[in-house]
């Protein structure tokens, strides 16, 4: 009886409409985050929008996915989805090495932020918002057994700790004036973009493409 009112269809219909929202929400949000953090002079807040930019090649592969293992789901990962990945982890490592320069420039030259008030509200947004979706992806990707969509969820699940960083910073400038905090941050962010490239390119180089 439980397993006729499982609706296989259902589930990747939920999957794909949470793919399609985490990639408009990492654009607008990198749009802001970007916006924000170039106004302020805050790196941590730069970066984390960079951040949200490549999350939008990293959604984009995923909607692809989801659209593949719902039409069949024996096939292969596709040209797109490989690339994507690779894409991804590369851009990753490029952030990376842009935020380890301006962090140790900005340490050796004593740079402040003007204000980190943005970084504290999108922080908070960004952690409500991904701590949701990290609990409906875990829910649809145990329901349809779907490894990859699990996989997604601990993507999401990095993008907190990353706005829990964003978080620490933003509010320890606010409450202390201390300007370093900033660089700190980004350096944080780097710990996390570089193991999201790591892994992006790693998941790109064992997993068979379709071409033809």
């Amino acid at each position: 009886m439980t397993n006729s009112k499982f609706n296989p269809d259902r589930y990747f219909q939920v999957a794909l409409w949470l793919g399609f929202f985490t990639v408009f929400y990492n654009l607008l949000e990198g749009l802001v985050s970007v916006f924000f953090g170039a106004r302020g002079e805050t790196l941590t807040l730069f970066g984390f929008g960079v951040d949200s930019f490549i999350e939008v090649i990293s959604g984009i592969g995923i909607v692809v996915m989801v659209l593949r293992i719902r039409g069949n789901p024996d096939t292969s990962r596709s040209s797109f989805e490989s690339t994507a990945l690779r894409v991804t982890g590369a851009s990753f490592y490029l952030l990376s090495a842009g935020l380890a320069i301006s962090a140790g420039y900005n340490i050796v030259t004593g740079h402040r932020p003007e204000t980190t008030l943005p970084g504290v509200i999108i922080a908070l947004i960004s952690i409500s918002i991904m701590t949701a979706l990290v609990v409906w992806k875990r829910r649809v990707g145990t329901a349809l057994q779907s490894e990859p969509i699990l996989e997604d969820a601990e993507c999401s699940l990095v993008c907190v700790y990353m706005s829990l960083i964003l978080l620490a910073a933003s509010l320890i400038f606010r409450l202390t004036g201390f300007g370093l905090v900033d660089s700190i941050g980004a350096l944080g962010l780097i710990y996390f973009s570089f193991h999201e490239g790591y892994e992006s390119i790693k998941k790109a180089r064992a997993m068979p493409s379709d071409r033809g």
